[in-house]
Parts: C-alpha cells; structure tokens; sequence
C-alpha cells in the first residue's frame, strides 16, 4: 500500500479520532463491550472482504453470468475493475485491523482485570 500526501495529512486527525471513540467506548460498554464491538466490526469487514466481487444470490446461475461478463471484458476495462476494486478494500483492511485490535485490547484486559 502505497500512501498519498494526503494520506500523511489525514493521519492524525482519524488517529485521534480513533483513540476518542475507542475512549468513548470503553468509557461507555467497558472492556468486554470493546471487545464485542470488535467483533462486531471484524465481522462486517469480513463479510465485506468476502462479497468484494459481488454479492451472491446463492444461485450459480447468477455467479456464472459474473464470469462471463468478465470474459467479455476488455484488458483495460479489467485492469480497471481490479484498480476500483484495490481502492475498495484498502479502508476494508484498515477495518480488519481496528477490529482486531478492538478485541485484543477488549477481550484481553476484561480477562486479566
């Protein structure tokens, strides 16, 4: 991951922001409510890392039309399918990484206090 300026620039104000509803959150649930929110985002991060080409019906009907409108496709207009796609799960790995930190912080110090 490649960062841009204002990548730099934004750092610190989503950092502190972060720590305020981290703060918050623990001020409000405690320890074990930090941890199930962690869960809770960890699962929809997942959940969105897992449909990131799609969401499925559940009939393969519709997953197999996916692939061959992906056939039909262009080289650039792949390349830039998987350029939006790259651009959408870069805040989704930033999600992962809250949440498993929200757990670990939460789960592990509501079991050692």
């Amino acid at each position: 991951m490649r960062f841009t300026k204002w990548d730099y620039i934004a750092f610190p104000f989503l950092a502190a922001l972060l720590l305020g509803v981290g703060y918050g959150a623990l001020r409000l649930v405690g320890f074990f409510g930090l941890g199930i929110l962690g869960l809770v985002i960890g699962f929809i991060a997942v959940r969105m890392d897992l449909e990131r080409d799609g969401a499925h019906s559940g009939q393969p009907t519709v997953l197999a039309e996916q692939f061959k409108a992906r056939d039909r496709m262009s080289r650039g207009e792949k390349a830039a399918q998987d350029a939006e796609k790259a651009s959408r799960l870069q805040p989704l790995f930033v999600a992962q990484v809250i949440a498993a930190g929200f757990v670990i912080l939460g789960f592990g110090f509501h079991f050692l206090l």
